[in-house]
């Protein structure tokens, strides 16, 4: 069992366990939900489990059937597409303006995060690893820009997006996304506004062409993870 963060309470814990548990499909969609036995294998009481699951409902990570019980949510393709549409719109306009001015500071932490990356990319185990080292990577390049509020915005609209990349990530293969990386840093460091139309078409929705739709339709024997 994952240890408790210095200074982080039981809710935050209970929070923390339980969302990486859905993010990683550990928890996988549809999976029912037991308070009683949460908190057992946590070593919590009910309640920080029950805050806990009120949070992750406002976040479409579970659902609650008055009556029948407490789900993992499904990956509601409706809400992908929505972040998807989001994510292209508002990330091509945050690079364009990383392109012209781009603090040295941020670019430095990015490096250092691309560093980080080529380490676990391709390794058995290390998709959620690599997930987060992802999601970071953007995150840093939306607050260097002075939007990191927005980037938390995304981010709340983007759970069910963000499961299926991972997904996505198990099944296939993170290498693209990485040199893909790569090259999105590259043109922040060059100020190369040129690229960044391509560029972010590819990152974001090319996945979605290449590889989710065998997800989906269940060549690949998940189709009971998805709501259509």
């Amino acid at each position: 069992m994952v240890s408790r963060k210095k200074d982080e309470n039981e809710k935050g814990y209970a929070y923390r366990i339980l969302t990486n548990s859905i993010m990683s499909l550990e928890l996988k969609p549809g999976e029912s939900l037991s308070e009683t036995e949460l908190a057992k294998k946590l070593g919590v009481s009910r309640t920080p489990i029950r805050e806990a699951l009120s949070k992750l409902k406002e976040e479409y990570l579970i659902e609650v059937k008055p009556q029948i019980g407490t789900y993992v949510s499904l990956i509601d393709m409706n809400l992908v597409r929505q972040a998807l549409f989001m994510r292209h719109c508002i990330e091509k306009e945050v690079l364009n303006l990383a392109c012209i001015d781009f603090p040295e500071k941020s670019l430095i932490m990015l490096e250092q995060n691309i560093v980080s990356q080529k380490y676990v990319t391709g390794k058995q185990g290390s998709e959620l690893e690599f997930h987060e080292l992802d999601e970071e990577f953007h995150r840093l390049i939306f607050a260097a820009m002075g939007f990191e509020e927005v980037w938390k915005s995304i981010q709340k609209l983007s759970t069910h997006y963000n499961r299926l990349r991972v997904l996505s990530e198990i099944k296939f293969s993170n290498c693209e996304l990485y040199e893909e990386h790569e090259q999105i840093f590259n043109l922040i460091r060059n100020k190369d506004c040129i690229g960044i139309e391509d560029m972010v078409t590819g990152h974001i929705k090319t996945p979605s062409d290449k590889h989710w739709e065998k997800l989906v339709n269940d060549e690949l024997g998940y189709k009971e993870y998805f709501e259509i």
